[in-house]
């Protein structure tokens, strides 16, 4: 994953800041900070991310294409402009039957209350 943030005080069209690669599946830091993250990430079709759990709620929206994420062994199919929130301690995994691009937002802070 690369750690490097988009340049700051530059505008930008987010789908274009990350393109797809053959047969893989590609992040870009958006922001990075000690309280939360938004990163971009790319998946060609056929590729899959392994099923994870993280301790944080994760805000996802698609940016290009369509996306299956399951979360919690329940399938959701989302389509460009659609997002969803994975909550924390939830397992997930993304698969995509076709390319699709999305935007991911890790808040990493809230969770004293």
């Amino acid at each position: 994953m690369d750690i490097q943030e988009i340049e700051k005080e530059k505008s930008h069209i987010i789908v274009e800041i990350i393109q797809y690669i053959p047969n893989a599946v590609l992040s870009k830091t958006i922001i990075k900070k000690t309280t939360g993250n938004i990163t971009a990430s790319s998946f060609d079709a056929g590729e899959e991310q392994a099923e994870k759990i993280a301790p944080f709620d994760n805000y996802i929206q698609i940016i290009d294409g369509t996306a299956e994420i399951i979360i919690n062994d329940k399938l959701h199919k989302l389509t460009l402009g659609q997002g969803i929130i994975i909550p924390a301690h939830a397992k997930h995994c993304f698969i995509a039957n076709v390319q699709f691009k999305m935007i991911s937002t890790i808040i990493k802070s809230g969770y004293e209350d």
